[in-house]
């Protein structure tokens, strides 16, 4: 890549099924001049985030689905070049979005300047990001999860759940059980401090999951979909609270063929709660959140995993094995 170029992965089509890196193009383009009130960030680190995919197919979702030819989101951390909006200045580091090696913002959004903690940078679009807020302000805010509750995680090696998972056990629960894919995740849950970790891909899986489901949960946060859900629904207590962080098992079905939720006399019997969470509704919390979680890290009582690929052209493959069970920790892509 040229001095005053960039490059971006974008849209080649929308997608039906599973995404391929087929589905995306690595195009090069110049910087273009800065105008009044923006400013010019290089990316250090680009991340995968399951959330993504609902925005690649046509049908509707939380957010606008892209049209093909259109840049890709995702959550980056990077550097300020250069700037023509007071707020920021060259040398800052900031959180934006974009699947580039460039980005030029006008400082609204998504974009917001780092405090000087101690922590590396890749953090901030991890556990000091949307991940990490998103466990953070699921189980306080969401959950209003109390001392000597059980807690149902699913997903539970994924940066959020495990981030989940562990904070439920700092802030008293009882019990922590997590559902996660294979032996070697099931056994890094345990190690990090999870009661129970439940192999879905075991064959004895359901008997598993009854058995360290008993005596019900308090709370379940909810990062795979419908189905997990459905099951988990017959094994909440009274008052239970359901927390619909993702539905990384639901992104690539086709609309229409979702499974449903079945159970729902369990909401009547049980006076049972399901919220969806949006984390940027906590955007005002972040900052005091973050040093919090901040200090438990630089401390060693808050433990994560990464998987970082290298170059903005190994994305698309990245990404793509969110939804195949390949990644283990936060996916992240060095520039």
């Amino acid at each position: 890549m040229a001095a005053g170029e960039m490059e971006r992965i974008v849209l080649a089509r929308h997608i039906a099924g599973l995404p391929t890196p087929a589905d995306f193009r690595l195009e090069r383009l110049p910087i273009p001049a800065l105008e009044e009130g923006q400013l010019l960030i290089r990316n250090s680190f680009v991340s995968c985030d399951p959330g993504t995919r609902s925005r690649l197919s046509p049908g509707a979702s939380y957010a606008p689905p892209l049209a093909p030819g259109a840049p890709v989101d995702g959550f980056c951390v990077g550097t300020v070049v250069e700037s023509r909006n007071p707020r920021f200045a060259v040398g800052d580091r900031v959180t934006a979005t974009g699947w580039s090696t460039h980005v030029i913002s006008n400082g609204r959004g998504y974009v917001l300047k780092l405090p000087a903690l101690a922590v590396p940078e890749s953090l901030w679009i991890g556990l000091l990001g949307v991940p990490g807020m998103t466990a953070w302000f699921g189980l306080k805010r969401v959950a209003a999860l109390a001392a000597g509750e059980r807690v149902l995680i699913t997903s539970a090696a994924g940066p959020v759940g495990a981030t989940a998972g562990q904070l439920a056990k700092l802030w008293g629960a009882s019990e922590v059980v997590g559902i996660a894919g294979g032996a070697e995740k099931c056994a890094w849950l345990r190690s990090i401090g999870f009661d129970h970790a439940v192999d879905y891909k075991a064959a004895d899986f359901e008997a598993q999951f009854a058995a360290a489901a008993a005596p019900g949960f308090d709370v379940m946060f909810d990062n795979v979909g419908n189905a997990m859900i459905d099951r988990a629904l017959l094994f909440m207590k009274l008052r239970g609270r359901i927390v619909m962080s993702g539905q990384v098992a639901d992104y690539s079905t086709p609309e229409g063929a979702v499974p449903g939720i079945v159970n729902t006399r369990e909401f009547i019997g049980k006076r049972l709660r399901m919220e969806g969470l949006l984390v940027f509704d906590d955007l005002p919390g972040f900052a005091a959140a973050q040093a919090e979680m901040a200090a438990l890290i630089e401390a060693g009582t808050l433990q994560y995993r990464e998987e970082i690929f290298e170059g903005l052209a190994s994305l698309p493959e990245a990404f793509c094995g969110l939804f195949t069970g390949a990644s283990f920790g936060r996916r992240l892509v060095k520039l």
